[in-house]
């Protein structure tokens, strides 16, 4: 649909609907979807592996020099590999995105995949979902969207993804840990969790995913993408 280099900014709170959404939205725009977060999953499955412990942040600055995350796309699907392996389906277990969390908020993590990030966006037109894309990692993105939905929305979105590859959990539980994954998220030292200046603001608890990739679709040609 276009053949100029252009940049979409997708940021936002755990459980937003940011990944289905961002790639959706690069599907009908021919765009190369990037999740950042699978990134710091792939990071966070390593340390799991290795026996890091995510709460020391020596120990994990030091062990993850040999975790080598790369990106390949296939059917325009993205896969994240791990050292070689494709570890895509491995990184979306809870235990996988608690770790995640907690060390992502390290500098030196979030240094091991900027230039991956980075160079991903020079090489071509895509649309980069995460929690500072629009602030830390492609600040001067052409369009920037800052995609929240409320705590409890957010938990009933996780809790029927859950129940439906029949995993036991508990909806309450759910929110408090997207509560506190929120606080813990927009406190961090190293690039919080926080919407960028010229970010345009979308509340999705009452949009379908259709409206909210149209609502981005729209963004982008105003802020200058020129489509067919």
């Amino acid at each position: 649909m276009q053949n100029q280099i252009f940049a979409i900014a997708v940021d936002g709170p755990a459980g937003a609907g940011k990944s289905i959404i961002a790639r959706l939205a690069a599907e009908r725009l021919g765009f190369i979807y990037v999740d950042t977060g699978a990134m710091y999953r792939a990071i966070a499955l390593f340390c799991l592996r290795q026996g890091i412990r995510p709460e020391d942040e020596k120990e994990v600055s030091s062990g993850i020099a040999e975790a080598q995350i790369t990106i390949r796309h296939q059917n325009g699907t993205q896969r994240v590999l791990l050292n070689g392996e494709d570890v895509s389906g491995q990184i979306r277990t809870e235990e996988v995105g608690k770790t995640a969390s907690a060390v992502s908020a390290y500098p030196a993590v979030r240094a091991h995949l900027l230039d991956l990030q980075r160079g991903l966006a020079a090489s071509a037109s895509v649309i980069m979902d995460g929690r500072d894309i629009g602030t830390c990692v492609l600040p001067k993105a052409q369009a920037k969207i800052f995609l929240t939905a409320s705590p409890k929305v957010r938990a009933m979105r996780r809790f029927k993804e859950l129940k439906e590859k029949g995993e036991m959990c508990n909806l309450q539980e759910i929110e408090q840990d997207i509560i506190e994954r929120d606080r813990r998220d927009m406190t961090r030292k190293t690039a919080p969790l926080k919407q960028a200046p010229d970010a345009v603001l979308v509340d999705g608890s009452e949009l379908t995913i259709d409206q909210v990739v149209e609502r981005i679709i729209r963004e982008a040609v105003f802020r200058g993408l020129k489509v067919e």
